[in-house]
């Protein structure tokens, strides 16, 4: 019996099968840890000092974690990350899977490394039943936003990002006279 002709698969279509990615653990804080910092190095911010390193592995590992990590391995090496957490849809009335964080080390881009951790937060949405996947991107950071779009995902250009701090957090919650209140 002859065997098929192989055939060759371009460079882009090649399984991920030297990637791995998996749920993290408490094992893998100094991994988590350092893929942190070299994010924060990367879009040029400070990194966590020691205190809150502390509160992230606590927050992912404790008693009740408020998000998951997970882990993507080429050849056994920890080569990126996906932080995530579950949000809720009260018009679609499902969860959403929100990314707050995905980051490849810089001698891992161009490997799928990315497209893997993707892929395994969308096979984790539609496996607790979220009707979406979402999460922001910095809008200088053309290589992020290219490779969403190829993907598929569309920018919604109607919603816009607002956030309190904590020091607006605390003169909202101290406001007595209510002076921010419109309606």
């Amino acid at each position: 019996m002859q065997e098929p002709p192989s055939k060759s698969i371009p460079p882009n279509d090649r399984p991920e099968s030297a990637i791995v990615v998996r749920h993290a653990t408490l094992a893998d804080a100094p991994d988590i840890i350092r893929l942190v910092i070299a994010l924060a190095e990367f879009e040029r911010l400070p990194p966590p000092d020691e205190a809150a390193r502390q509160r992230l592995i606590a927050a992912a590992f404790g008693p009740q974690p408020r998000f998951e990590i997970f882990l993507a391995e080429v050849e056994g090496q920890i080569a990126g990350y996906a932080f995530v957490f579950e949000t809720y849809s009260t018009f679609l009335a499902l969860p959403t899977l929100y990314l707050e964080d995905l980051f490849v080390l810089a001698e891992f881009r161009a490997r799928r490394v990315g497209y893997a951790l993707m892929k395994y937060c969308a096979q984790e949405a539609l496996r607790r039943g979220c009707g979406r996947l979402d999460w922001i991107v910095l809008e200088w950071n053309r290589h992020a936003i290219d490779f969403y779009q190829r993907l598929g995902a569309q920018h919604l250009r109607d919603w816009l990002l607002y956030r309190l701090d904590r020091d607006g957090l605390e003169k909202l919650v101290t406001d007595s006279q209510g002076s921010g209140a419109g309606g």
